[in-house]
């Protein structure tokens, strides 16, 4: 039986061990995210995960 286009997304993400996350955000926070991200090069989830892990460092976590 052939898989929904859903069904292949969903197991892709599962083997890259990813889930499509979202929130609602200042329109300015998500200029700043799409400003650096284009100065950075670096597409916008990247910025977002290096962001989170120079948090966690700075705070010890």
């Amino acid at each position: 039986m052939a898989k929904t286009m859903a069904e292949i997304v969903a197991k892709s993400d599962e083997k890259r061990g990813v889930k499509a996350k979202t929130y609602k955000l200042p329109l300015s926070v998500i200029a700043e995210i799409e400003q650096l991200s284009h100065q950075l090069n670096i597409p916008q989830n990247q910025l977002i995960i290096q962001a989170v892990e120079l948090f966690k460092s700075q705070k010890g976590a």
